[in-house]
This record gives C-alpha cells, sequence and structure tokens, in this order.
C-alpha cells in the first residue's frame, strides 16, 4: 500500500479537500467512475483513534453547548479544528476508500449532527451530485464519536425495482464507464422528506443495518438508499461528508 507523500492539503474554494497518493509528479490519467462504486458499502475501522475520538467529543462539547437543532438531524459544519482532526483521518483511510471506490479522491467539509430520543435520519437518497461536473459526489461517508444505547442504527436498503432509478445514462465523455445509470435524487434537508416520492416510497425494499461503533467510519455510494432508525434511548453524535471526484471532463 502506497502511502501518501503530503500532508494534509488546504481546503479548495469550494470547499472540497484532494487527497492524492502516488509520486507528486505521477501523470496518471484521472479513474473513470464505475456504476459499483456509486453502490457500494465499505467501512475503516479505527478511522478515528481513541484519542482522536476524545479530542472531537471535547471539541463538540465546547462548539456545539446550547445548540438546539432546527430540524430533524440538521447538519452544522464542523468547526476547524475539528475539520483537522478528520481531514488527516481521511487522508490515512483513503487507500481502503480506494480500493472500492478507485475514482475518490477528496471529501468535502465534514458536517455533524446529533439524534436524540425519538429522532431518526428518514430514509433517502443523496445521488450524485453535478454528475457531469467535477467535483462530483460519488459517495458519503460518517462517522460516530457516540452512538445511542439504543437505537439509532445506520441501514442501507437495496431493491431490484427500476422505480429509483432515472432513464439517464452516462459514458466516457462524462468521465464514466459507458451506460451507467443515474438514480433520482433525494438528499437529507430540512423539507426533503415532508412528502416522499413515490419512486422511493412504492419499491419492496430488504434492510441492512449496520453496528460500525464510534471511530470505525462508514463509506457508501452516493446511490445506495440510507438512513439511520429512531434512537430509543442514549444520543448519536456523529460527523458526515461527501465524497468527491476531482477528475475534469
Amino acid at each position: 500500500m502506497c502511502a501518501p507523500v503530503c500532508a494534509c492539503p488546504p481546503p479548495r474554494p469550494d470547499g472540497t479537500v484532494e487527497y492524492r497518493t502516488g509520486t507528486p509528479d505521477s501523470d496518471e490519467e484521472s479513474e473513470v467512475i464505475h456504476i459499483s462504486e456509486t453502490l457500494m458499502l465499505q467501512t475503516v475501522e479505527e478511522f478515528l483513534t481513541a484519542e482522536e475520538i476524545s479530542r472531537l467529543v471535547k471539541i463538540m462539547d465546547s462548539e456545539a453547548a446550547g445548540w438546539q437543532p432546527r430540524h430533524q438531524a440538521e447538519v452544522l459544519k464542523a468547526p476547524a479544528t475539528a475539520q483537522e482532526v478528520l481531514a488527516d483521518a481521511t487522508q490515512r483511510a483513503l487507500p481502503a476508500i480506494r480500493r472500492s471506490m478507485p475514482s475518490i479522491a477528496g471529501s468535502g467539509h465534514w458536517g455533524y449532527t446529533e439524534l436524540a430520543v425519538g429522532e431518526s435520519v428518514p430514509t433517502h437518497l443523496d445521488g450524485i451530485s453535478s454528475p457531469r461536473t467535477p467535483p462530483r459526489r460519488i459517495g458519503r461517508i460518517g462517522v460516530t464519536i457516540a452512538d445511542a444505547a439504543e437505537g439509532g442504527r445506520f441501514y442501507i436498503e437495496t431493491t431490484s425495482d427500476s422505480a429509483p432509478w432515472t432513464d439517464t445514462l452516462l459514458g466516457a465523455a462524462d468521465g464514466y464507464e459507458p451506460d451507467t445509470p443515474l438514480t433520482h435524487s433525494l438528499p437529507h434537508g430540512p423539507a426533503a422528506h415532508e412528502v416522499t416520492p413515490q419512486w422511493l416510497s412504492a419499491p419492496r425494499k430488504s434492510r441492512w443495518l449496520t453496528d460500525a461503533g464510534p471511530g470505525v467510519a462508514v463509506a457508501y455510494g452516493a446511490q445506495v438508499i440510507h438512513g439511520v432508525t429512531p434512537v430509543l434511548r442514549g444520543r448519536v453524535r456523529k460527523f458526515v461528508t461527501d465524497l468527491v471526484d476531482t477528475a475534469t471532463s
């Protein structure tokens, strides 16, 4: 496994951070995005060390003190001190992530969210943002620093139904394998779940629950249906961000 050749780079103006492996003078062409990358599920054990978890807990205890979410699972931009810790962790994890998502070259700004008793993240599907224009959201990644005592479990849902898919097909000119299909998009947001679209609610789906635990990152493709079950006891504290492709068309 090749180690990264440089320290974490600063964020770009658009909020993304690029991580590169290999030699500084590498002339490698950008990876072509494959459909499997947008549908994969990958864990990164020890994404955060025990010391980093403790540090992030202290940071958010201070920075989010008195914060009252305006809506269920509101996501705040994480403070700079937390961004630094998470950027270091992402750089370490990138070789593992790239085994299943080789087109990934960076991440967006990390966000922070909390789920209290009775709260959940409803089933949704982020989709590929700006599918023809880099940086493109090819996946998402999340890591908890505290899990609920009961409930609050991340899940994905799979289905063979064609309803979640659009008629759009991408190809080499767009930076994808030929005939790569696109799903509909319903990112998590304050008004996104007021009315669940038929393409998401109607299909029969199978649910897969995860028990990753604090410090273990869960990366998943942007075209994966997912959510978080209601918290029954305790509280979930979690960081999330996009995994992006910086290839140029």
